[in-house]
Formats: structure tokens, sequence, C-alpha cells
């Protein structure tokens, strides 16, 4: 079992060496580590060349997160891939205790675990709306994204059979790729804490996004355009109609016109798919 830890990072410099050395620390060590620069201008790749000269490091323009995961899950060479986001951390059993789960339970490809957050320097509990899931659990992931990128690990194989991760999604590319993923495959879920994520400092993108239903409407716009099964697909064009209807509320009050003539046009085309 060879595993590809891929971490992209875009000018966080001074979270990303606590990242790093989570993956090194691990109990069970990786079969390698690839880090991508998304174009940062902080000097990451300066000091990833000189503390961390074994290191496989890519280096792009700006690209996105998504283009930055895709080009090392096409560089890497193990058969199992995990993504560590450069503002969070692994304990250090996080690789031991999924490789256990996944040897038990051989007839799963894609694995995540529960986690730890920590926002302004203090831990902070999870509400009941971010419950974690195992099993058949597509319906389950509609609503929000469940599933961190920092707490997988996924057969290689999967990306052959479902693709990679979206570039055209500035967020959300994960809560789309999850759900195609989910649509087809079963998820083993870990229920012990093995990754921490940290919230409250600059440069989230899910601080700078004004309304993040709009992304979510267009993952699952693309979602839909998949194959899938009919109450799969049933399913999506529900929770769709919620967030549609959700969204031009709001620019109803913010009389955008423009855009609720083009929302309106998209709820009736959905209500329409929906009674099909």
């Amino acid at each position: 079992m060879k595993i590809s830890v891929i971490i992209p990072t875009y000018n966080r410099i001074f979270f990303l060496k606590r990242s790093i050395d989570s993956v090194l620390e691990q109990s069970l060590k990786p079969y390698e580590v690839i880090i991508v620069d998304d174009g940062s201008s902080d000097g990451t790749s300066t000091m990833i060349k000189k503390n961390y000269p074994k290191i496989n490091l890519i280096c792009q323009e700006n690209k996105g997160v998504s283009a930055a995961r895709n080009i090392g899950i096409r560089a890497s060479s193990g058969d199992w891939v995990c993504f560590l986001d450069s503002d969070d951390e692994w304990k250090k059993n996080k690789l031991n205790e999924q490789m256990l789960a996944i040897k038990k339970n051989t007839n799963y490809s894609f694995c995540h675990s529960n986690e730890e957050w920590i926002k302004n320097g203090k831990k902070i509990n999870q509400k009941k709306k971010h419950k974690k899931y195992g099993g058949d659990i597509f319906k389950e992931c509609l609503d929000m994204c469940r599933i961190s990128p920092s707490s997988v690990m996924i057969n290689k194989s999967v990306f052959d059979d479902i693709g990679f991760f979206n570039e055209d999604l500035v967020v959300c590319e994960d809560y789309e790729l999850w759900l195609r993923i989910c649509a087809h495959y079963k998820v083993l879920f870990v229920d012990e804490p093995l990754i921490i994520k940290y919230g409250g400092h600059e440069g989230q993108l899910s601080n700078s996004i004004e309304s993040i239903e709009y992304y979510r409407i267009k993952a699952l716009e693309y979602l839909l355009s998949t194959e899938m099964t009919y109450e799969n697909k049933k399913e999506a064009v529900k929770i769709l109609l919620f967030k549609l209807g959700i969204y031009l509320n709001g620019l109803k009050k913010r009389n955008k016109i423009l855009d609720i003539v083009k929302y309106n046009k998209k709820i009736k085309f959905w209500n329409k798919v929906m009674f099909e």
C-alpha cells in the first residue's frame, strides 16, 4: 500500500511548515510527499527547497487549488492518494489508522475521518449540521461539504473512473468531486479526529466569497451533467431547487433584475426535470 501525499499551497508560508512536519512525523510514513506551489509570491518554494530538499516540489502559475491537486495526482506514483491543505495539520496516527481501516474493509476505495477544529487558537465544537457519515452517503452530502480534503484517503483508480477536481470552480470543488464519487462508491468513515483544521485566519477562500451557495449551485449543476442513478438525480435536483430558491430570494432583496430573470428560468428548467 503506497500512499502519496499531495499538499497544494498558495502564499501560506507561515502555516506550511506545520503541515509538512505533521506528514513527516506520521507513525506510518508515506511513500512520497508532493507539494504543488500554485504561484506563491511569499518565498514558499525557496523555503521548501532549503528545509525539505527531499520533498517533490512542483511549481506552477496560479491556477487554483483544483489545478494544483490535479497536477499532484497525475504526478503521484502511489496507489493511494491523500491531500493536506497547507493550513491544516495531521495527527501522528492519521495514515496508520486509515490504512488499518482500509485493510479491514478491502471493498472500500474512499476513506475519510472526523476532525478537530481550532479557531483563533481555541478548540471549538462542530455543530450537528456538520455530522460526518460513512456508507452510501450521497444524499447526506448534498446540502453541504461533509468531507474535508485533508481527511481523505482515495485509491487512485477512483480518479480514472470518476475524473478529477473541477478546475472551473473557485470554491466547492471538493464538494462537487465528493458528490461525484459518493454517487458511485460507498465511503469508509473513521470516526476519530485524525486531522486538525484551523480557522479564523486571512486567506481562507470561504472568507472571501460573498455567497457560497452560488458555487454550490454551480457544483450541483455540473454534477447533474454526469451519469448517476435516477434516484440520486432526483435527490440532487431537489436540493438544487432548494438552494436556487434561497439564492433567488437574496437577489430579490438586492433588486438584481437581470439575475432574477436568469434564476427564475433555472428554477423553471429544473422543476421541469424534476417532474419528467
